[in-house]
């Protein structure tokens, strides 16, 4: 899809569909500026019969029929004194959503000048490309469509926006990748073919690979990961990809760390009920980002940051050899487990990670995992949890996911409340109580990082996917956390 800014008016401009926003209170003023494509007066008259008054996120659609431009979507983008980016990106997707099986040149004429025009266009720009992608490789039958080829951005500078909408393929193919990757079946999607996938991403963009099997994992003594694996048929495999810039002088190191369960049964704790366990397909999804930052990191080439990306991948099934609850293993940074829940499985795996991690010495540690329900519970599907001792962490990526439209609220990690995973037998349990599941959660996580490395947990369990189109999102897995990974690392790249 190309994306580009136009400096001409609306009568210049010539395409098939034109989406344009409308503020409330202000829809007359409006009106004269499409008055090269319809009489001001039938405008007038459509919004009134229709009660368009330019609220948040009203739509009305006018067909032309004597003009190049066969349809216009208005939408309602709120009051001035309330707009937001969001907005923008909202309008841009409701609109998107009009007009997919109409035409291939799309125009946007949005208040681009409410904000900095060079961030509006961009999340435009996005919103766009990732409200109209369509996944169909699992279809027999895959639907034809009119696809949108190009979009233009009107009454922007071409000169100085143009530089800032290229990262917007790039971005969006990183998110687009994480999306197919969740929304594989488990049957297509195993820990090998997780494995193959990071592997094609080396060879298609210049990354290194290394990707240790059962064996080197037993050498490392990396028992929690291990212990999970053991229920599958299927190997583990443990995947670190990396990017390294050309520049001698690195100034940042960091380790982004993604949950690589590609299907989740509960183990002997079997998801059962309201579970969802048929879903379960989707509890890679925070490998899937941290791999969609890797293929949008790979092309934008920070200068000055090294960029490490680490996937435990396995499944948690149930056969003879598989964990037990109540069983205790050891990670590789020599701490016993109690297992008194073996659907608490990501955690193990993510122990083995975070240990493995801390030897790069590194700068700081991202994780990103569908870990908890309790998660989902307490912050619903639009906003994720994040968990870090770190300040100055945790403002860089809520800044980070800010920027992205994505939704993240910073959560507590009160020490006292890692009693609740204290083992008789054994170091720790992997559960506590269920109230503040999220956050005891987190708190044996911190167990397996260096107090010395910034880190910080991020829970994805209710963002990795959505039951219905949401914002930018089509119905299936959102891609959540690509674009804040990717926001992070270009500023601290800065």
């Amino acid at each position: 899809m190309k994306i580009s800014a136009v400096s001409k008016e609306i009568s210049e401009w010539s395409g098939s569909v034109l989406i344009a926003g409308v503020l409330e209170g202000t829809t007359k003023s409006q009106l004269n500026l499409f008055k090269s494509l319809v009489k001001e007066t039938y405008l007038l008259e459509r919004f009134n019969y229709a009660k368009f008054e330019g609220k948040k996120n009203q739509k009305l659609s006018i067909d032309l029929i004597d003009k190049n431009v066969k349809k216009i979507v208005f939408v309602g983008l709120g009051t001035a004194e309330n707009l937001l980016i969001q907005d923008l990106r909202i309008a841009a997707s409701i609109g998107t959503r009009q007009v997919l099986s109409h035409g291939s040149k799309l125009g946007i004429l949005l208040p681009w000048d409410a904000f900095d025009p060079s961030a509006a266009s961009v999340a435009v720009g996005e919103a766009i490309r990732l409200t109209s992608f369509k996944d169909q490789r699992f279809k027999s039958e895959v639907k034809e469509s009119n696809q949108i080829n190009e979009v233009e951005l009107i009454g922007l500078d071409e000169n100085t926006i143009n530089l800032a909408l290229a990262e917007i393929n790039p971005i969006c193919s990183g998110v687009e990748f994480a999306r197919q990757l969740v929304s594989a079946p488990p049957n297509f999607l195993t820990p090998s073919q997780l494995a193959k996938e990071a592997k094609k991403l080396a060879n298609d963009y210049n990354l290194k690979l290394k990707i240790l099997d059962k064996k080197e994992c037993e050498n490392r003594g990396m028992g929690a990961y291990l212990a999970v694996a053991k229920g599958s048929d299927l190997e583990p495999y443990f995947i670190h990809l990396s990017y390294t810039p050309g520049n001698a002088k690195i100034k940042n190191k960091v380790v982004l760390i993604g949950k690589g369960l590609t299907f989740d049964s509960g183990g002997y704790n079997l998801k059962v009920g309201a579970s969802q366990i048929e879903k379960m397909k989707y509890d890679m999804g925070g490998s899937a980002s941290v791999l969609g930052a890797a293929r949008t990191i790979s092309e934008i080439k920070p200068k000055n940051t090294e960029v490490h990306f680490i996937v435990a991948a396995c499944e948690n099934m149930i056969n003879g050899s598989a964990l037990h609850p109540g069983d205790v293993i050891k990670a590789s940074n020599g701490k016993t487990i109690e297992v008194n829940n073996t659907d608490a499985e990501g955690r193990l795996t993510l122990a083995d990670a975070l240990v493995y991690a801390c030897k790069l010495q590194p700068n700081a540690i991202v994780d990103l995992a569908t870990l908890t329900g309790a998660c989902v519970i307490a912050l619903g599907d639009e906003m994720a949890g994040l968990w870090t001792d770190n300040d100055r962490l945790s403002e860089q990526i809520t800044i980070a996911a800010d920027k992205a439209g994505e939704g993240i609220w910073r959560m507590p990690m009160k020490d006292s409340y890692k009693s609740g995973l204290k083992s008789s037998i054994a170091d720790l349990q992997n559960t506590g109580p269920r109230p503040g599941g999220s956050i005891t959660a987190a708190l044996f996580l911190k167990e397996f990082v260096q107090t010395n490395i910034p880190w910080a947990h991020i829970d994805i369990a209710g963002t990795c996917w959505t039951e219905k189109d949401r914002d930018i999102t089509p119905k299936g897995a959102t891609g959540y956390g690509v674009r804040t990974l990717v926001n992070w690392i270009k500023e601290l790249d800065n």
